[in-house]
């Protein structure tokens, strides 16, 4: 980790473009993803989820529990297996989150960006992270599930996915 006021900004700088990045590829692919049928959303697939909901569902909870661990947030929840309303209105609620990434990120003091956070996983295992490791550990997440989407909508019979790259991002100005 870089070290300094000036360094401590240009990693703000760079944490920034890939939080607006995220967020920006993260609705482009809920917008493809609120088209499908039920039957193309819980289709059997291989991958890492056996479905596309189950894909996105993980997508949100990791998120929603990192997001909660940034702010300090001792008992995190995963909204995803609550979640009783359509599979619209969950892509609408992990944006959401995103977003609120997006925001808190914006709003951070670059100096923070250092400070560590404690957390116990899933498996109820200590862990530490600094707020750039988790903000970059979200997005490439986020990354790799949306690259595995991709391949899942193709298998469902989609054939109009856009581009998420992040130069495709860089470039639409």
């Amino acid at each position: 980790m870089l070290k300094g006021n000036k360094n401590s900004i240009i990693l703000k700088e760079v944490v920034l473009n890939m939080a607006a990045y995220h967020y920006w590829a993260n609705q482009r692919l809920a917008a493809v993803l609120k088209k499908l049928s039920e039957a193309q959303l819980d289709q059997e697939l291989v991958s890492s989820f056996p479905s596309i909901r189950q894909t996105v569902y993980h997508m949100w909870d990791a998120e929603s529990v990192w997001k909660q661990r940034l702010e300090l947030v001792e008992q995190t929840k995963k909204p995803a297996p609550r979640f009783r309303g359509t599979f619209e209105a969950a892509c609408d609620e992990w944006i959401t989150v995103s977003r609120q990434l997006l925001e808190m990120v914006q709003q951070i003091n670059p100096a923070k960006l250092s400070h560590t956070v404690a957390y116990y996983n899933s498996q109820k295992q200590y862990g530490k992270l600094t707020v750039i490791e988790i903000l970059m550990h979200v997005f490439n997440h986020a990354t790799y599930h949306r690259g595995q989407l991709v391949t899942l909508l193709r298998q469902v019979g989609v054939t109009k996915i856009p581009g998420m790259d992040f130069s495709g991002y860089v470039k639409k100005g």
